[in-house]
């Protein structure tokens, strides 16, 4: 059984992820928040770790516990992070920290240790982030400047594991969603058309792909995930 940790397990694609990977057959290792519960039931057990991965410490704490638990880490889907809008008028450094807290912070810090455990494994590895279209394309970014800028961060961390592990087993890849079609994001853009969205189950479906061995020749995988969007 390969094991899968899966930071961010109590949101929307946290679920959806979590959902299809006990399908697929992985043991399921999550992190929550502290003090918040994972906040469903699936068909087979998952261990559920407290982890505050704003706090490189306790983020490696975590890591550590998995390793010495588990020995192997097979893939990491790094889920965790959060939106602002606003453009350069109101981006200040208050508003920039915290984005880079939530988006890059919160993955580099689980990265890191994971990373350099699958280089020296046998079997390697599977890394996968989640970027952001503002992080991609300029334009985008004009109305969510401080979360397209720590979202362009992701996808250099993911160019330069790949490059340190070249001709190694061990790959980061970044999907990256347009509008996930949740209940939040319905409230919040109730005049939008939801069905251009995409789903949290149609991203978990890729991330489970990039995992698979029918994806094993697969590097530097940035993949869009923009629905009609």
């Amino acid at each position: 059984m390969k094991n899968v940790i899966i930071t961010g397990a109590s949101g929307n694609l946290g679920k959806a992820a979590v959902e299809k990977f006990v399908r697929e057959k992985y043991k399921v290792i999550t992190t929550v928040t502290p003090g918040r519960p994972l906040g469903f039931e699936v068909d087979r057990e998952v261990e559920t770790y407290e982890a505050d991965l704003t706090d490189e410490s306790s983020a490696g704490r975590f890591v550590e516990a998995i390793i010495a638990k588990h020995k192997t880490i097979d893939a990491a889907l790094l889920l965790v992070g959060g939106f602002a809008p606003g453009g350069i008028d109101i981006t200040d450094g208050t508003l920039l920290n915290k984005m880079f807290t939530l988006n890059f912070n919160t993955a580099y810090y689980v990265a890191r240790p994971v990373f350099q455990h699958m280089l020296n494994q046998s079997n390697g590895g599977r890394i996968i982030f989640v970027g952001a279209r503002p992080g991609l394309e300029a334009g985008a970014a004009k109305t969510s400047l401080a979360y397209g800028l720590s979202k362009s961060l992701i996808f250099n961390l993911a160019n330069v594991l790949n490059a340190m592990a070249a001709h190694k087993n061990v790959t980061a890849s970044v999907v990256v969603p347009s509008t996930i079609d949740t209940t939040i994001n319905r409230q919040a853009m109730p005049s939008a058309d939801f069905k251009t969205w995409v789903k949290p189950e149609e991203i978990a479906d890729a991330m489970a792909y990039i995992c698979s061995d029918e994806a094993s020749a697969w590097r530097g995988t940035v993949l869009k995930l923009y629905g009609n969007a």
